[in-house]
């Protein structure tokens, strides 16, 4: 699948000069970038799913000072 995207010339020459610095072409630094970003937004929504179960759970966090005295450390 091909696609593209309208860029102005400041945007060119920023994207251009951002895939030059990583030795790259300019098609995989925006395929990077979209999957990059696609990642992101999966981890934040599993950790913020994690962290309603850890609060409907009714556990408590303690201070790692706690952690470290009880095993000595």
């Amino acid at each position: 699948m091909s696609f593209s995207i309208r860029l102005s010339s400041e945007e060119k020459t920023l994207a251009e000069s951002y895939a030059k610095l990583h030795a790259i072409s300019l098609a995989q630094a925006f395929k990077d970038a979209l999957f990059e970003k696609i990642e992101d937004e999966y981890d934040i929504s599993v950790a913020a799913e994690s962290y309603d179960e850890y609060e409907k759970s009714g556990k408590k966090s303690r201070p790692i000072s706690e952690l470290w005295e009880e095993t000595g450390i």
